[in-house]
């Protein structure tokens, strides 16, 4: 499969600490700001089963070095292995896998989320019982503006926001700071950056996983939040009103017709950045939040999977490639996509990616939680034959 590079192999992506009864995992990639490679995840996952299952350990910290808590997806790999199939399946599917793994882990965790948290580096907060943000906490679920879509069990996090205000982060990929994280439910705790080592160390001297203890300590440290007036989150009505509807393309019409009132300025780079994506990301990424409301997150994890791997395969459109070339790899920003506008993207072939695969051919979620950590790549059906092929 395709790998994340890592420049000094001798390099720990990952760092586990065991500290008294306390576990401190750091993402240790800062020069590619925390991406989650296929190292990573595999690190991540390890640690994480073993102190699930380790008694002395009662609270997990989750934090990362440098100026992101990670940057998400490494983008990269996935183009690197644009020309051989299947070449990054086995990190999709162990990432989701360890998704729904940390939405329902049984230990105490808490993230300090400081600096670049987006995409699938925020699932590595949003899901936490306690997750602390600062003033340089930048949010952001952009993939639908590169052909993607809103993944890591994000089809499920942002279809259960106030409103329609999912539809809005998930299609825009607007910004979100600390204080809005908080706000909108997707953070817990607003802690100044200076703080945060200080913080850190209480918590380990807590030596409990104790969650009144834990929130009593974060709470020492925190800020109430008050948002700035111009605050997209102060924007809920608009929101609703265009985002409730049932397109991409009449969102975009009502937003049109919004961003010409007096007072909303603060459309109009917004929408810029929208009528930029990726017409059928757009179209892919809407329909799944919308699913969303209505699946378990089990079933919106299965469902991401199936559309990471049908859209990595083209079946219905090159986007993804085209999109990640655009801004990482050529960096001229001038995407062509392909479809070029949301009229030519057909509904029929959007249905394609969304098709369920073989039942063997599915990410496998355990639900029994006597064997909660089955269901690993390695004994899927992917690992154990060869029928990649099959899966359509």
């Amino acid at each position: 499969m395709a790998q994340g590079v890592v420049k000094n192999p001798d390099e720990q992506v990952v760092l586990g600490e065991e500290i008294g009864n306390a576990r401190l995992l750091t993402l240790n990639r800062p020069r590619q700001l925390n991406v989650i490679s296929s190292k990573v995840v595999s690190l991540l996952a390890e640690y994480l089963e073993k102190w699930e299952k380790d008694d002395r350990a009662k609270l997990v910290i989750v934090k990362g070095v440098g100026r992101a808590f990670s940057a998400g997806g490494d983008l990269k790999m996935f183009y690197d292995g644009r020309n051989s199939k299947d070449s990054c399946l086995e990190v999709v599917y162990r990432m989701y896998w360890l998704c729904h793994h940390i939405h329902t882990y049984k230990k105490t965790q808490v993230a300090l989320a400081h600096g670049i948290t987006m995409g699938g580096g925020a699932s590595l907060m949003v899901p936490l019982k306690f997750s602390v943000v600062t003033e340089k906490t930048v949010f952001s679920t952009p993939e639908a503006s590169i052909g993607f879509h809103t993944d890591c069990g994000f089809s499920f996090i942002h279809s259960r926001l106030p409103g329609h205000l999912g539809e809005f982060l998930a299609l825009t990929g607007a910004r979100l700071n600390g204080k809005e994280l908080v706000a909108a439910g997707l953070a817990t705790h607003f802690v100044p950056s200076e703080k945060l080592p200080e913080l850190e160390k209480r918590l380990i001297g807590l030596n409990t996983g104790d969650e009144i203890a834990v929130k009593s300590a974060i709470e020492e440290f925190s800020e109430d939040v008050q948002l700035d007036g111009q605050s997209v989150l102060n924007k809920q009505s608009i929101i609703d009103e265009c985002f409730s509807k049932e397109t991409v393309a009449e969102i975009i019409k009502s937003f049109e017709a919004e961003a010409g009132k007096e007072g909303n300025g603060w459309i109009g780079p917004v929408l810029k950045g929208l009528k930029k994506s990726s017409p059928t990301g757009l179209k892919i990424t809407l329909r799944s939040v919308r699913e969303g409301r209505e699946q378990s997150l089990a079933e919106c994890l299965k469902k991401e999977f199936r559309l990471t791997i049908n859209i990595l395969r083209a079946i219905i459109s090159a986007d993804i490639y085209e999109g990640i070339r655009a801004l990482t790899i050529e960096k001229d920003n001038a995407p062509k996509w392909d479809p070029l506008t949301l009229d030519k993207v057909d509904d029929d072939k959007v249905d394609l990616v969304f098709q369920p695969f073989g039942e063997d051919l599915e990410l496998q979620i355990p639900e029994n939680e006597n064997c909660r950590w089955d269901g690993k790549y390695e004994n899927s059906a992917y690992a154990t034959s060869q029928v990649t092929a099959e899966a359509k």
